[in-house]
Parts: C-alpha cells; structure tokens; sequence
C-alpha cells in the first residue's frame, strides 16, 4: 500500500517560525569555493511548512573529489533525502560545500558519511538519507548508504532513481 506524501504532522511551534536564522553571508553575493569542505559553511533558513512532513531532495550527478591515496578525481551521483524540521539548508551555501570536496582527499565512504554528518549538524532534520553513487574505481563501483534511523511513520519516499552501474554491457 502506497504511503501518502504531505501527511500533516503536529506542528513544531509558531517559536520556530518566527526563529531567525543565523545571517545569509553567500546566496546573492559572490562566494569564493571554500579551501576545504571543513571550511565551508552549510547556512539555514526557516522551514515555512514545519506542520507538515514531507521529504526534500538534493541530488548532485557531478560530485567530485580526490581519492586520497593517488590523488586522481573521484566521481560520484549522490541522492540526500530529507525530511525538514525547523530548518532548511540553503542551495547555495549546500553548492559550495559540494564544490569544496574538488580539492579533498577522502575515501568514498568518507564523504557520503561526512555530508550527511554535517547537514545533519545544520539542520537537524527529522530525518536524513544519502546515497553515493560512486563510478567505479579499479573497476569496482562503490555505492554507499546512509541514513538517519527509521523514516518518520506516513513519509512517502520516492526511489532514488539511480540505476546501479551496468558497465559497458
């Protein structure tokens, strides 16, 4: 049986929506690529729909980073499903946290778990997922999983719609 997305969930509070966030300091200026992506700034803003539960998504088909042995670039389709509570991450400020990962060296299961752990860190969501879908290094594909715990009871979740790594065939 199919779950129902926008299930109405009990309110966080009117306290949340009238919480201001910490000052936007990179969606309409010009922004330098953070050195690293511990130096990037995940920034937030009020999530205006804090009564209903509902899943957002990210997805970054270009993903790159270094592979921290060799130092050769690592590519990855990475899917983050969340389901907001108080707080939505900003799209810019996500951007650049991505775009940090260029220069950094770290294993596959590194950074899928790291991206999670920080947009975690910034928005405490009620719920998280990430997939990495990483192309094949040494000809191996590693996919790697993450998420939060158990998905909010009523939350529709759609597919990630990544076809695992067929090859050439």
């Amino acid at each position: 049986m199919a779950k129902t997305p926008g299930k109405t969930v009990k309110p966080a509070g009117k306290a949340a929506l009238k919480q201001k966030p910490a000052a936007l300091t990179q969606l309409g200026r010009r922004t330098e690529t953070p050195a690293s992506p511990e130096k990037a700034r995940l920034e937030t803003v009020p999530n205006p729909q804090t009564d209903v539960l509902y899943v957002a998504r990210f997805t970054a088909p270009e993903f790159t980073t270094l592979c921290p042995v060799t130092g050769q670039p690592d590519f990855a389709h990475l899917v983050i499903d969340y389901a907001p509570n108080k707080l939505l991450v900003e799209s810019k400020s996500f951007k650049l946290f991505l775009t940090a990962f260029r220069n950094h060296g770290a294993y596959h299961e590194d950074c899928t778990v790291m991206i999670a752990k920080r947009f975690v860190d910034a928005a405490d969501p009620r719920w998280l997922r990430i997939a990495g879908y990483w192309y094949p290094r040494g000809g191996i594909p590693i996919d790697v999983f993450y998420q939060t715990g158990e998905p909010p009871e009523g939350l529709w979740l759609p597919e990630p719609g990544v076809a695992p790594y067929r090859g050439r065939g």
